[in-house]
């Protein structure tokens, strides 16, 4: 109980106050209603307009929605609890007369009305319409929107004046031409400098107003940055094999620079979170950067260096390939999904930090316990106990996220210690306070099991929390060729910027440790606060096994490691 009341009270204090205004006006209409009706009720003529008075929340609700949502209509739902309650006020129109009816429908008005003030109490999201106002007025509106409610502000060092200052000449330029593209572009290079996995910009228009930021091309391979510092190349197709570019080529040049300083010079910030990720996953993105023609240099089965020019290509095959491979996406992916690899070696995927259950997801998040979720943990590892599981694989790459409780439920099963989880904050004057913290009780069934956790940079959000969780446990190894994403924070901020072309998503609610800093958000360094504990290996071998034959060879080393 005591969790719930502090999950509660962090909930609200991150609410959007502003509409607890427009609650509170209906609530007083409300209960001004339920007076006048004792004072009324006999009254024939006093009681037509009371009838028409219970309109009044119908009406406010309406002006709300006139204000709100124009140019941000998918908020309803996030407004819903607050609109139905001028619905719940129109049951009791047609009973105003009869004594028993009236009171059967006040009392089931008041209860419900209570539920979805509550709820909505708790709830009331940080979105903020800017979508009637220009380019260069709504991001303005965006920049000040992020100033006061940005959850990472400081620990981020964010300087929001001088970001505005820095790419508001784009954004004028951008309404003086009415150009959408522009416009759009400014937005993410801004939002990128955050270095925030949450930070996520959502472009409405079709693909003829706007492609992308940035759009990679192909020309016919893509590049890969191995642990000696070598870039190959992979996904190579037939024009590049003809000018004498293969698989495994290493790369010396890109367009005259040298390929490393062209990957750190040439390609856009991206906006991930660690700094070391994104060294990795420029050099991938280097070989879509150019023009209709790019000059690249290699070095050729003698050794001599040569210089070859690539065209640009329709599509891009061979940076979606190469991405796809090294990122290891699977279709048809099943979510707590479990395997035995081999006779003593079991698999559990995790990719999604949420069950089917959504309702007791969310007290799961409030209580800081989901009893659910840890015997549906339980139950698939006795199976493969049963199985003659000696060890066990668990898979958190491209962990999309979710609730942090369900990572909670699973380390409960392989520790026998009660361990600090996380917890739920207020910033307040630039400094966080925990206001719930959250523990694993120790279940201890599966505290001698022997795991490997496999990560990667598209592991995000409660994925990220789950990652750090599980390296603290003794018997479990973090292991990747990266490290996970870097973002852990709660989201739920949107702003919609000018005609509702944009939407930019942000954090807005503290997740701590036990010092009371972001759980595993990276700082201004961009170090990695959650970085693992193995490093998987890419040299040239690795690179041909990933990129070439399509093997999981994270998945193999994984195995490996755990049978030495």
């Amino acid at each position: 109980m005591k969790n719930l009341f502090h999950s509660l009270q962090h909930q609200i204090s991150f609410a959007n106050k502003e509409h607890y205004l427009w609650l509170g006006a209906v609530a007083v209409i409300l209960i001004t209603l339920a007076i006048l009706h004792g004072i009324w009720k006999n009254d024939e003529k006093k009681i037509r307009i009371w009838r028409l008075l219970c309109l009044l929340p119908l009406i406010v609700t309406a002006v709300h929605a006139v204000i709100y949502l124009p140019g941000f209509t998918e908020s309803v739902t996030a407004y819903l609890p607050f609109y139905v309650i001028a619905l719940f006020a129109l049951l009791p129109i047609p009973f105003a007369k009869r004594k028993i009816g009236y009171r059967i429908t006040a009392v089931i008005t008041t209860l419900l009305s209570l539920a979805s003030g509550l709820y909505f109490l708790c709830t009331s999201p940080l979105y903020f319409n800017h979508s009637s106002e220009s380019y260069t007025a709504s991001f303005h509106s965006l920049v000040r929107d992020l100033d006061r409610y940005y959850v990472l502000k400081e620990w981020k060092e964010a300087d929001f004046s001088a970001l505005e200052a820095k790419y508001m000449p784009m954004v004028e330029e951008a309404e003086r031409e009415q150009s959408h593209g522009k416009f759009t572009d400014a937005v993410i290079m801004f939002c990128n400098e955050l270095h925030d996995g949450h930070m996520y910009v959502e472009v409405k228009y079709d693909d003829v107003s706007y492609l992308s930021f940035a759009p990679p091309h192909d020309y016919g391979l893509a590049t890969v940055l191995l642990d000696n510092g070598d870039i190959i190349a992979v996904c190579t197709d037939e024009n590049a094999n003809a000018l004498g570019i293969k698989d495994g080529t290493v790369i010396t040049k890109w367009n005259g620079k040298p390929v490393l300083q062209a990957a750190e010079e040439d390609v856009p910030d991206l906006g991930l979170s660690v700094k070391a990720n994104a060294d990795r996953y420029n050099a991938l993105y280097l070989s879509g950067t150019g023009g209709d023609t790019v000059e690249v240099s290699f070095i050729d089965e003698s050794g001599t260096e040569q210089t070859v020019t690539l065209e640009v290509l329709d599509g891009i095959h061979a940076f979606w390939d190469a991405w796809t491979a090294y990122s290891h996406y699977e279709e048809g992916d099943v979510n707590f999904d479990t395997k035995m690899l081999d006779d003593r070696c079991g698999y559990l995927r995790l990719g999604v930090e949420e069950t089917d259950n959504g309702l007791q997801d969310i007290l799961g998040y409030l209580t800081g316990e989901h009893k659910g979720a840890r015997e549906m943990f339980r139950e698939k590892l006795r199976d493969l106990k049963s199985q003659g599981m000696e060890y066990l694989v668990i898979d958190l790459r491209n962990n999309e996220g979710g609730f942090d409780v369900i990572g909670y439920a699973l380390c409960d099963l392989l520790t026998d210690r009660e361990w600090y989880c996380q917890g739920l904050g207020v910033r307040k004057d630039g400094k966080y306070i925990s206001q719930c913290d959250q523990s694993i009780s120790g279940d201890g069934e599966f505290a001698d099991l022997k795991v490997v956790a496999l990560t990667n940079y598209n592991c995000v959000s409660a994925g990220d929390g789950t990652s750090l969780l599980l390296s603290k446990l003794p018997n479990v190894t973090l292991a990747g060729i990266t490290d996970p994403g870097g973002c852990d924070q709660e989201t739920g901020g949107r702003s919609v910027l000018s005609d509702g072309g944009i939407c930019v998503y942000f954090p807005v609610g503290p997740v701590l440790n036990e010092n009371g800093e972001p759980n595993a958000d990276t700082a201004a360094d961009r170090i990695s606060r959650d970085p693992v504990e193995e490093r998987i290996p890419l040299d040239y071998d690795a690179a041909m096994k990933i990129f070439c034959d399509k093997e999981d060879y994270e998945l193999e080393w994984a195995v490996q490691y755990l049978e030495k």
